[in-house]
């Protein structure tokens, strides 16, 4: 762990730090996925909103 000394002998410690990476874009796979997915959460929404809507 890193650390550093100050004058009157007390210590502070840091946090190690994760290696770094570069990010992958989505492969043609991911992205529909995510298209399923996105449309499944609108499906979702508007059926709990139309939902509240008529028991109003």
């Amino acid at each position: 762990m890193p650390y550093t000394k100050e004058e009157g002998g007390r210590l502070n410690n840091f946090a190690a730090e994760p290696k770094m990476y570069v990010a992958e874009p989505p492969t043609a796979n991911e992205k529909r996925n995510y298209v399923i997915m996105g449309m499944g959460a609108l499906v979702l929404v508007g059926g709990v909103v139309a939902i509240a809507f008529s028991i109003s």
